[in-house]
Parts: C-alpha cells; sequence; structure tokens
C-alpha cells in the first residue's frame, strides 16, 4: 500500500504513534497540528487520505471536515477520503461523523491491522467512485468532460468568474471524414484535443459538446488580443497535425472557428451566455472560417433613416466593384471558390443554366523547378485566355479546376483549344505533359410555382 496519508492531531503523541505504524508499511505520512494547518496544506496538495482527529481545539474535526468540502469545491478538486479519529465511545458522534459524509470512523488507541484493513479500503472505494464518475463525465475520444458534465461545470464557472466563455468548431471536418474516412477523423479529433490542451491552462475548462464542437470557459481571459492570439495558434498547429497524420498532399481547408463572450460583461447565466457564443460562432463561420468572433454587448450600429440605408448601399457597391477591376478569370483559394462554385449551382439548378467543370494536370521529367515555373506559366495562361466570369482554383501545386459558367458541352472543346494554343507559345512547354478532364451540367428552370422552394 504505497499510498499518502495526512494525519492531524493536535496530540504530538498520537501524530508520533500514527508515523511510526504507517511508515513501517512504506507509506508517505504527513503529519499536522490542527485543522487550519490541514487547509492550508491542503491548498497545495492532494493526498490519496487524511486521518482526521475530532476532538481538536479552536477548529473540532467535523468543522474541519467542512471547511475542507467547501475549498474543494472551490477550487474543483477531487473529493479527499477522510476516516475520522476519536477516542470517545460516544455512538452519537460516530453517527455524526458517517453523516457528514466521513468514510470510515476509528476509535483510539487502534489497532494495527483493523487501520489498515480501513485505510485501504477508504482508498480502494474512492477510486472506484471515481473511476465510475470518470466514466460518467469523460468524453473517451477527446480525454475532455463530455456535453453533461461540462455545460454542468461551465455554469458554475460563468455564475462566479470573470473570463470568457467560447464555442469552438472544427471547419471542413466534415471532408476528413468523407474523404479519408471516420478512423482517421477521430485521429484528427484526438491530434486537436493534444493541440487545445496545449494551449490551455490548468484552471481552464474544456468539453466536447458535438462531433466536432467544444465548448470551453477560460477564466480572466479578458483581451480580445489574447482571443485572436489563441485563434491563430489553433488553426496553425491543428492543420500542422493533419499534414503530419495524412501527409504532404492533403489540402482540406481544415480549421477552427471560434465564437466568444465575455463573462460577466455579457451576462452570468450560463443559458444566457451560451446563445451569445453560438451566434458569434454562426457570425464567424460566415465570415471566412479559421477565425473568431467576439460578442459584444449593445455594438450593433443601426442605420435609422432611409437615405443613410441608400448612401450605405452605394457606398458598399462602389468598393466592391473597385475590387473586381482586374481582367481574367477570377482566381481563388479553396474556401472561396467552394462559396462561389456552392451558389452558382444553386442559382442555375434553380432558375436553369450549364455549368462546365476542367481539371488540368501537369506533369514533367524534370526538376521540380521546371515544374513550379510551368504551373506559373500556365496559371498565367488560364487567366488571360478565359472570360472574366470563369474561376479557377489551384487545388494543388500541379493541378487547376475550372468553373466555367453558362458553358455547354460543345463549347468546351474550342475552351480547351485555346488554352493549348496558348500555352504552345510559352518557353519550355514541349517538355510539360498536360492532362485534362471534363464534366458537365445543365440544369432546367424550375417551375415558377417553386421558385421559393428549396
Amino acid at each position: 500500500m504505497n499510498y499518502w496519508i495526512v494525519v492531524v492531531d493536535d496530540e504530538a503523541m498520537s501524530l508520533t504513534n500514527a508515523r511510526n505504524l504507517l511508515s513501517g508499511q512504506e507509506m508517505r505520512v504527513s503529519c499536522l497540528r490542527s485543522g487550519r494547518d490541514l487547509l492550508k496544506f491542503m491548498g497545495k496538495n492532494e493526498p490519496d487520505l487524511i486521518l482526521l482527529d475530532v476532538m481538536m481545539p479552536e477548529m473540532d474535526g467535523f468543522e474541519t471536515f467542512s471547511a475542507l468540502r467547501a475549498l474543494e469545491e472551490e477550487q474543483g478538486k477531487k473529493r479527499t477520503p477522510v476516516i475520522f479519529l476519536t477516542g470517545s465511545e460516544d455512538s452519537e458522534t460516530e453517527r455524526r461523523g458517517l453523516k457528514l459524509g466521513a468514510s470510515d470512523f476509528i476509535r483510539k488507541p487502534f489497532q494495527k491491522d483493523v487501520l489498515l484493513s480501513r485505510i485501504h479500503n477508504a482508498v480502494a472505494n474512492t477510486r472506484t467512485i471515481e473511476s465510475l464518475t470518470e466514466e460518467a463525465t469523460i468524453d473517451r475520444l477527446t480525454g475532455f468532460l463530455n456535453k453533461a458534465a461540462g455545460t454542468t461545470r461551465v455554469a458554475k464557472l460563468c455564475a462566479g468568474r470573470s473570463g470568457s466563455l467560447m464555442v469552438l468548431d472544427l471547419d471542413n471536418f466534415k471532408l476528413v471524414n468523407d474523404l479519408y474516412g471516420h478512423d482517421m477523423g477521430d485521429r484528427v479529433l484526438k491530434a486537436f484535443a493534444h493541440v487545445l490542451r496545449q494551449n490551455t491552462r490548468d484552471d481552464d475548462t474544456i468539453a466536447r459538446i458535438g462531433g466536432d464542437e467544444f465548448l470551453a470557459f477560460f477564466g480572466g481571459m479578458k483581451m480580445e488580443e489574447t482571443i485572436a492570439s489563441l485563434t491563430r495558434r489553433l488553426n496553425e498547429q491543428l492543420f500542422h497535425e493533419a499534414v503530419a497524420l495524412m501527409g504532404e498532399s492533403f489540402d482540406i481547408p481544415l480549421g477552427i472557428s471560434v465564437g466568444a463572450v465575455m463573462a460577466p460583461e455579457c451576462g452570468q447565466s450560463y443559458d444566457t451566455l451560451f446563445p451569445l457564443a453560438d451566434s458569434a460562432l454562426y457570425t464567424a463561420k460566415h465570415n471566412g472560417k479559421h477565425g473568431y468572433y467576439l460578442y459584444r454587448s449593445g455594438a450593433e450600429e443601426t442605420l435609422s433613416h432611409e437615405e443613410d440605408l441608400q448612401a450605405e448601399l452605394s457606398r458598399l457597391t462602389r468598393i466592391i466593384e473597385e475590387r473586381n477591376e482586374a481582367g481574367g478569370a477570377l482566381l481563388l483559394g479553396m474556401e472561396p471558390f467552394s462559396f462561389v462554385y456552392r451558389f452558382i449551382k444553386r442559382f442555375a439548378s434553380r432558375y436553369g443554366g450549364k455549368m462546365a467543370r476542367l481539371l488540368f494536370v501537369l506533369g514533367t521529367e524534370d526538376d521540380e523547378q521546371r515544374l513550379r515555373k510551368a504551373t506559373e506559366q500556365f496559371l498565367e495562361v488560364l487567366q488571360k485566355t478565359l472570360r472574366r466570369s470563369d474561376v479557377i482554383l489551384q487545388s494543388r501545386p500541379n493541378q487547376f479546376f475550372l468553373l466555367l459558367p453558362e458553358q455547354s458541352e460543345e463549347d468546351v472543346p474550342d475552351v480547351v483549344g485555346r488554352i493549348m494554343a496558348a500555352w504552345e507559345k510559352t518557353e519550355g512547354h514541349d517538355r510539360v505533359r498536360i492532362g485534362h478532364a471534363v464534366e458537365y451540367t445543365e440544369y432546367e428552370k424550375k417551375d415558377p410555382g417553386n421558385a421559393g422552394q428549396g
């Protein structure tokens, strides 16, 4: 029995006897003289069991026990098993101790075998209860609190502490499951749990509340800059872990979006704060993902007059139009390309239309430097040859996915021919292989009576 036992007794002889007896059983023993000494000691230590004398001056054992449980609750620590010690034969004293929640009751002077047996039983029973409690409160995949336990814990923190309540959600996680399988998805979630632990403190609380959604409370976090820095680190480190798991060719825009709200500035009730953080997460998701949004109470600006609204509309229109003066096809990253693609598809499927999709892949027998240069040249050809309504995604270093709205199956051979004719005018084109694939979709206009559906 390699336990750490704390003995609390105001009698020096009792402490000496207990130390000698327990040390001979290879137990670590700490001796204290009062209840106040125990409370101070427990603020920084977590022994396996406490032997606590009932009859002590200033604070008796019962008062000390109640103060200990309050301290453990305040600090969020597990309850340390306590065995009361007494020289009294009064059965009422024993009933009172057990009613308070003590693990056992031993009369002094105690017998060695009885003491050791009861210490072992108390520690073993406590560990069994802790194990069962952990199974009921811990998410096995990530090791964080599960939804029920996490919500309860965070609700208490919101009510009693200042800090930031956050909802975190993995961006594009479904693509990992779809393309790499659910086993890989679980490995990504474990990797994210590791990243999150590396960026949080011991007194921060994290819970998994959905498949790829997490709840967190960061005590004392008051600065928006801190939230921004945390979000940036989580995104960078998660993507690094994903590449380590799935290889350098991994190109899913995996990341983290964060919705945050401050307590007590925006409230102290979890039922009030969580919807605000969840709404902030929605805003972060729709502002490009991989970022954060901090809810601010009363920060929304309202335009109250019709002329103000009209002026604002004109201002935004000018800004947007000025930012799209560049000629040639539009080159986008994966995330904005996906938004544009889905919008064009929805529009065409509702109002009728057609689109073509082309994939170009470059290869060469030369070194990587030659392939990189050829890729840059080919991208320039695409942007100059295609229409301004066409959209380009460089999905891999040597791969281009083109979206061509309002292009039919009959139109595409001409488009490919123009691209290849322009390419053959570039230097070194003959040392580069180019393959391509084509898909077409044509949609019929929906019945006007169903235009508002879907």
